[in-house]
């Protein structure tokens, strides 16, 4: 169960950063475009280029048309991608001010606590991204440039919240047995301790 765990959220997290890396490359080109698109509109260009600058202006070189729309729905499918990896690698932030010092049965009850409450908010969030999903299909919201429906954008990120909830319960049943057999059966991550 754990391989197959381990690998859902490893392959969720490799589409999450192609999908991320897409977009930054679609936001540096929107960028260059619209500086472009100014420089070219800009008085230097029009007053000394002004059939050069007209006939690139005339290729349609600007912004991408619907950037925005792109980048917030890829960002949350990318933020939704990475917490299932993040949560069977323990790899959240730390800190370990007081824990440190605690006893390793207590630490084991502390991270039980966590894992249980951190699932029990992944199930939430993805319950309630399904209702958000049915919701803009039902009322057929599209995105005001691209025209596109709204709720591929949840169901994008609904997909990746159904594996993170899986992933998270499997962590906290996995923390239960731990706390109850006295043992480790998780290795802890390198999360980043402060």
């Amino acid at each position: 169960m754990h391989t197959l765990m381990m690998r859902l959220a490893k392959t969720l997290a490799i589409i999450g950063g192609i999908v991320l890396s897409a977009l930054i490359v679609l936001t540096c080109l929107s960028v260059l475009g619209r500086e472009i698109n100014a420089a070219l509109n800009g008085d230097f260009f029009q007053q000394t280029f002004p059939k050069f600058s007209g006939w690139i202006l005339s290729t349609g070189v600007g912004p991408i048309n619907g950037d925005f729309e792109l980048v917030e729905t890829g960002v949350a499918f990318a933020i939704f991608s990475f917490l299932p990896l993040c949560q069977i690698t323990a790899g959240h932030a730390t800190v370990d001010i007081f824990t440190s010092r605690m006893s390793q049965a207590n630490n084991r009850l502390l991270r039980m606590i966590a894992d249980v409450v951190f699932a029990a908010v992944l199930v939430l969030i993805f319950w309630r991204l399904f209702e958000g999903a049915v919701s803009k299909y039902s009322s057929g919201e599209t995105t005001f440039l691209l025209q596109f429906p709204v709720w591929w954008g949840y169901a994008l990120s609904l997909m990746a919240a159904f594996v993170g909830a899986m992933v998270g319960v499997y962590v906290a049943y996995i923390r239960v047995r731990e706390l109850m057999t006295a043992s480790s059966l998780l290795v802890e991550g390198e999360g980043a301790d402060h």
